[in-house]
């Protein structure tokens, strides 16, 4: 264990270090999706198990989107490339636009319904949204293994990417 961050040397080989998100040509996000991002981000930072299957990290994530694939730039933390893989939207497409929803009618929720209400569309939020993470683990699999917790963050930035202006 080093006594900077209580991990050991192994437990870095398999994490992420580093997240960009880019979405340079991307409309404004609204607060509600600004505060997911910030919160994924730094969750997944402080906690997560992420291997590429042939290198070893600590690893530096840049994830970008286009209309139909979210890219993944993998790099060590000196920023030399070490993976690069699209990931097709087709079987993440659907859940998306569902969470999208779910979240929307949670946030309004909060402002105006009873805690059994709120509650109850949590409920098919986090549904949701653990659906998107093992089908996004699928999706990477034989690329990349990660931990529930690791793939369900990375949902969330995936989430943001897609839904502009959300």
């Amino acid at each position: 264990m080093t006594a900077a961050d209580g991990q050991s040397p192994e437990d870095q080989d398999r994490k992420i270090v580093r997240i960009h998100l880019d979405q340079s040509d991307a409309p404004r996000l609204s607060p509600e999706a600004e505060h997911e991002r910030s919160i994924a981000i730094y969750d997944l930072i402080e906690e997560n198990h992420f291997q590429l299957v042939e290198q070893t990290g600590p690893y530096h994530l840049v994830l970008r989107s286009d209309a139909r694939h979210v890219h993944f730039d993998i790099r060590n933390i000196e920023d030399i490339p070490l993976a690069g893989f699209f990931l097709a939207m087709g079987p993440l497409r659907r859940i998306i636009r569902d969470y999208k929803l779910v979240c929307e009618s949670y946030y309004e929720a909060i402002r105006t319904k009873t805690p059994s209400q709120i509650q109850a569309i949590d409920m098919g939020r986090r549904a949701l949204h653990n659906e998107g993470a093992e089908v996004l683990r699928e999706r990477l699999d034989g690329k990349v293994e990660m931990d529930n917790n690791t793939s369900r963050r990375l949902f969330s930035l995936i989430c943001v990417l897609k839904m502009r202006g959300f």
